[in-house]
This record gives C-alpha cells, structure tokens and sequence, in this order.
C-alpha cells in the first residue's frame, strides 16, 4: 500500500513539472522592455554618439610614430615578454640580515 501512494505522488510531481515545462507564459512587461538595460549601458559608456559622423583625419601624432606604435603593439603579440621567477627572489643572495647567527657576540659572559 506504502508503494503504491509512493508511486501516485511520483507521477502526480513528474507530470505537473512536465505541464509547467511546456507551457507558454507571456510576459507583456518583460518583453516591452527587452534590451534597454543593454541600450542604456551602451549610451552611457559612449563618448560622442556622432563620432562616426567626424570625418577629420587625426592630429596630434606624426604618421612614422603612428606607424612604430602600431607595430610595437603588433609585436607584443608575437612573443610576450619574460616574467621572473617571483618564487626565487632573494633566495640565496649572500649578506642577508636576520639570519639568525650571531656573529656580533663572542659568547662569553
């Protein structure tokens, strides 16, 4: 009898989770409003929304410096610079202080 109940509440849960998956829920409000937290993050990170319209050559930098930034930006990309090995710095240098021996004292009192 215990199995059987078990069994009714089981499929009883399997099938009113099935009807929730399938059914269509509109949402009028959400979908009117679809993307305008994109838009409005969009306009805020935009400096001059008409920049496209500007059609001034750029000024300020000369075309060969132009031209060596561009490919030292290339570069960067080919092979990046080496980073250090932070684990050994320090490690082994000679001189170091707080040694713990003491070289100051002759040990006698």
């Amino acid at each position: 009898m215990h199995t059987l109940t078990f069994k009714y509440i089981l499929s009883a849960l399997i099938v009113s989770a099935a009807m929730v998956g399938c059914s269509t829920t509109n949402t009028p409000v959400l979908d009117e409003h679809f993307g305008e937290a994109v838009k409005a993050a969009r306009a805020q990170q935009t400096i001059n929304p008409d920049a496209s319209m500007n059609t001034d050559p750029a000024t300020g930098i000369s075309g060969q410096a132009a031209d060596a930034a561009v490919d030292r930006y290339h570069k960067s990309f080919v092979q990046p610079p080496a980073t250090p090995n932070v684990f050994n710095i320090g490690i082994g240098s000679s001189g170091s202080s707080g040694s713990g021996s003491n070289t100051g004292s002759t040990g006698t009192r």
